[in-house]
Parts: C-alpha cells; structure tokens; sequence
C-alpha cells in the first residue's frame, strides 16, 4: 500500500474511533480511555501498573484517566496491604454500575472497523 494512501486509511480509522467515542460519551459519559480504563480494572481491586498494561496506556497517561475517574466516584486508589509502595484500584459501586451499562450498551462498531471485530472474535 503506497504511503500515503495508507495515511488516509489511517485517517479513516481514527475519525470512526471518534465517532465511536462521541457515541460512548453520549450514552455513558464516558471517554473511550475511561471505559477502557473501567473494563481494565473490573470486578477485583487491580494494581495501578495492571490498568496500564491492560489498556495499553502509559503509566502517566493511565494516571490522568483514573484521577479523572476517581474525581468523579467511580473508582477509588488505596494502598496494597503486602506493599505499602503498591497502589491498587477498584471500582465504586457507582463504577461497577457504569460497568455494567457499558457491558449491556449495544455498541454500534464503525463499518471500517467490522473486519477488525470480525478478525478478533473468530479467534
């Protein structure tokens, strides 16, 4: 694929995740980052380090977004019991509930990103 063809693609790609996350916002209120973020933590209380690497985000980004959903009730930070240099994260009541609406939203996947889904859930 030339070049620049392949940056358009790539454009394409990036307007559908933002279609998509205008949508999760709308229904949820919910960033992409935080839902991942909520998904990545789930049921058990996760180490800091475990939201990261499950979201793909850098510890620093990863922060931001679990301070912003901390402000906002839906996850709290408390220090590992074993290590006291360990922070881990849980959800809130109010979080597991956002959760459990984010699992049962029926998420409309953007036409480009249909081979994608269709790729991952085969396996």
């Amino acid at each position: 694929m030339e070049k620049v063809k392949c940056i358009c693609v790539m454009r394409d790609i990036v307007l559908a995740m933002s279609e998509l996350e205008n949508t999760i916002i709308d229904h949820l209120g919910l960033t992409l980052n935080e839902a991942m973020a909520l998904c990545a933590i789930g049921e058990h209380s996760v180490a800091a380090s475990v939201v990261a690497d499950r979201t793909g985000m850098r510890a620093s980004h990863c922060s931001k977004i679990v301070s912003a959903l901390e402000r906002r009730k839906l996850v709290y930070r408390s220090i590992d019991k074993h290590d006291k240099r360990q922070i881990n994260i849980a959800l809130t009541n109010d979080g597991r509930e956002r959760l459990n609406r984010l699992k049962e939203y029926n998420i409309v996947i953007p036409e480009i990103l249909t081979p994608v889904f269709d790729n991952y859930f085969l396996k």
